[in-house]
């Protein structure tokens, strides 16, 4: 395991350090538990947003903790959920007054611990919703949506209900603006190589030498297919013809492109995806709004890369548009 780390044991909570020692003015954390980061500005009477998962996945999820975006998150081990403790612990924290969303993905340990902060939180007078994001095509066919995956589209999510939330509107707008991004974005991705756990010291799963997996989640969940590699063009070409007809995305509409990087795969080599993402979405008359290149969430060292479409009305442009600032991730208004 060539890692730049001290102890494999350690890893979580120096990488924590790290973060709270470079962004002092931006976040925190609670209760002396460093797992329990909350944005160190609040609004009152604004509604609460907090998110959770597992770390080895930065920017996602702490990273969207800021002004415009999120106001907490609650962090596991690498590849593992946070407790409901921790979650309580957050939502009492961030209640302003307006209630609390909790919006996160879809994985089963997660759904257990933040269904549970719920009902603890429900019994101490704080009002709390949920939408559970999943946007990856590969991981459920369509008429399934319920059981896929949350990957990067979940981004949208943050980025639609944080604005939301900024601008001072009630919980059930906010949940409903959530919800409504999260049925509105689609992706899929490809890995290229595994990725090492470092308290295990070696790749949790393998992939052989020219060889892909189309469909692969972020935990190195079983995708569609293993293929030889092919041509970014190829590739591209192929995950559009899973994501285009999925929702489906039309001659006239408008939609946000998102390329994300696993976590090992150079800028350049994303920029190649888009150039071909682009083309296929010209040629099919559907124009872009906006653009996002870039790791949005990864999966600790794997090569490999997503992409998700955000199929957009004039509503969740206004909100997509507002600016936003973390420590992973600024925008200024669109």
């Amino acid at each position: 395991m060539q890692r730049i780390l001290n102890h494999p044991q350690d890893y979580v909570d120096e990488m924590l350090d790290g973060i709270y020692l470079a962004h002092p003015t931006q976040v925190k954390f609670i209760n002396e538990d460093k797992r329990c980061l909350v944005s160190s500005k609040t609004k009152e009477g604004k509604v609460g947003i907090i998110t959770g998962g597992g770390s080895g996945h930065l920017p996602l999820f702490l990273g969207y903790v800021g002004e415009g975006l999120l106001d907490g998150c609650c962090i596991g081990g690498v590849f593992q959920s946070p407790s409901s403790m921790q979650i309580l612990d957050v939502t009492k924290e961030v209640n302003r007054g307006a209630g609390v969303l909790y919006l996160y993905g879809n994985y089963g340990g997660d759904i257990m611990n933040f269904d549970m902060a719920k009902d603890m939180a429900e019994m101490e007078n704080i009002e709390v919703r949920q939408v559970v994001a999943g946007d990856d095509v590969a991981s459920s066919p369509k008429g399934s949506e319920n059981k896929r995956r949350g990957v990067a589209g979940i981004f949208y999510a943050f980025k639609i209900a944080g604005a939301a939330a900024e601008s001072m509107l009630p919980l059930a707008e906010v949940e409903r603006l959530a919800q409504k991004a999260s049925d509105h974005v689609r992706s899929m991705g490809v890995a290229l190589t595994p990725c090492t756990i470092p308290e295990l010291g070696k790749a949790n799963f393998s992939i052989a030498d020219g060889e892909m997996d189309l469909g692969m989640g972020i935990h190195g969940e079983p995708g569609i297919k293993v293929d030889k590699l092919k041509t970014a063009d190829e590739i591209v070409d192929e995950i559009l013809s899973h994501i285009l007809p999925d929702l489906p995305y039309s001659k006239g509409d408008e939609v946000s492109v998102l390329v994300n990087g696993l976590g090992a795969t150079p800028k350049e080599e994303l920029y190649i995806v888009y150039r071909r993402v682009a083309n296929v979405l010209a040629e099919k008359g559907i124009s872009i709004y906006n653009s996002y290149v870039g790791e949005f969430a990864t999966s600790m060292d794997m090569a490999g890369m997503s992409i998700s479409l955000l199929k957009l009305d004039s509503e969740l442009k206004t909100y997509l548009s507002m600016p936003c600032s973390t420590p992973f991730f600024l925008q200024n208004q669109i």
